[in-house]
């Protein structure tokens, strides 16, 4: 695959799993052009977790859909493991993100015919042979959802929805796992869970992005990074 590039490092010489350098993206709405990302930069080493915060509309989601190669920015440029992500076609991006890119979503992570077991087995086979992955069984006993593998998604509960979407996430064992308000809509004992479990999945050495509103998840985060109007606010560290 074309567009190798060596990996950039971090503040301290961390080599950087996931680097997004001066990334635009606008839209147009009629005559009208709205600037969701202006010149957004991001560097992640492994085993971080970073907390984008910012109110609603700020260009949270852009910012992960360009991530994750879902979206293509106007200008700028997204490197993943050193591999550059952006200005590619769409095929060449869907396999990086396969290889690379755990997504986890607010709903929708799931396959509605399959069994919990099934689509996290559905991940894996997309990954290729050679993968290296977890088996399916040791997913779900991660998040959990042992006992819940042959359910379909609309026989679990909302918190059990939550860990099985991050099961989906974790599933092809990624360098980068990406979570767009992933507990937006849970209890506050099923969001500290959800929490727990992104938190140990840095510490198993992914990458981790989370997009929230929530000050809970923000307190959860290492750094802590706020969007307005497309353009970073502040960086927190801890």
């Amino acid at each position: 695959m074309s567009g190798v590039s060596s990996a950039p490092t971090a503040r301290g010489g961390v080599e950087a799993v996931l680097h997004a350098r001066e990334l635009y993206r606008f839209y147009r709405a009629g005559p009208e052009e709205v600037l969701a990302l202006r010149g957004v930069s991001l560097v992640v080493p492994a085993g971080q977790m970073v907390v984008v915060t910012g109110p609603s509309g700020s260009g949270k989601s852009t910012l992960l859909a360009c991530l994750a190669g879902l979206d293509e920015p106007d200008g700028g440029q997204v490197h993943l493991a050193g591999e550059l992500l952006s200005h590619r076609p769409e095929g060449e991006r869907t396999l990086l993100r396969r290889r690379y890119v755990g997504v986890l979503r607010q709903s929708g992570n799931l396959v509605g015919h399959l069994s919990v077991l099934d689509n996290v087995r559905l991940v894996q086979s997309l990954r290729g042979r050679g993968a290296r992955s977890f088996p399916a069984a040791d997913v779900l006993a991660q998040v959990g959802l042992t006992a819940r593998g042959r359910a379909l998604p609309q026989e679990l509960s909302g918190g059990e929805l939550a860990r099985a979407g991050l099961a989906v996430a974790l599933a092809a064992d990624p360098v980068v796992l990406l979570a767009d308000e992933p507990t937006g809509e849970l209890d506050q004992i099923t969001e500290r869970r959800v929490l727990e479990l992104l938190q140990a999945a840095a510490g198993r050495g992914v990458a981790v992005v989370v997009a929230s509103h929530s000050p809970d998840v923000a307190r959860a985060g290492d750094r802590v990074l706020r969007l307005t109007d497309g353009r970073w606010d502040g960086d927190g560290r801890r």
